[in-house]
């Protein structure tokens, strides 16, 4: 059986409720997982703590934390690994910052390629505040910029993980960064 086929079939049992299925996925979607996770590491300069595998493993935690019954097929399972990395990535900036406890944070723009993780950890943090906001705003634009600065899909995979055409996507991912820096500017 090919791996592909395997994985559509891990998804079916996922999409079923099956934890275990969890734990045969992401061996079989393990270098993806990594790629995605790459492309956060290598935002940040050197000197970071956290490498491209701590990232996937603690991005796996806290997905085995949640229901998996939600899945529709490996786009989403990627768009759902790019949340929890997002999430690892936003806990880590904010234990930074309570270490760090210098006061005011500077302002930022939003830039998809210059937020390191490591080295910047209020503009992270303002990112997530952003994000947290235009999701009560437009849910769906929030998951296009989770997707493509957290995950790094393709407007693709992303078009397949929200349902909706790639030509959406593109639109969404224009209007959400004018929303984005603005209120990052404000």
């Amino acid at each position: 059986m090919s791996a592909s086929a395997k994985s559509s079939t891990v998804l079916t049992a996922l999409r079923g409720g099956s934890r275990e299925s969890l734990d045969r996925l992401v061996p079989l979607l393990y270098q993806e997982l990594r790629t995605i996770a790459h492309r956060q590491i290598a935002r940040r300069p050197e000197g970071g703590t956290l490498e491209t595998t701590g990232l996937v493993h603690e991005a796996y935690l806290k997905l085995v934390q949640q229901s998996s019954a939600g899945v529709h097929d490996r786009a989403h399972f990627l768009a759902l690994a790019s949340l929890a990395m997002r999430h690892v990535l936003v806990d880590r900036a904010k234990a930074r910052g309570r270490l760090k406890r210098d006061g005011d944070r500077g302002r930022i723009t939003f830039d998809a390629n210059r937020i390191a993780v490591d080295d910047q950890p209020e503009a992270l943090l303002q990112l997530d505040d952003a994000l947290t906001w235009l999701a009560e705003l437009e849910p769906r634009l929030a998951r296009v910029v989770e997707c493509r600065f957290f995950g790094g899909l393709t407007e693709e995979e992303m078009a397949a993980a929200l349902g909706v055409t790639v030509r959406t996507i593109q639109r969404d991912w224009a209007k959400a960064r004018m929303l984005l820096r603005r209120a990052l500017e404000s």
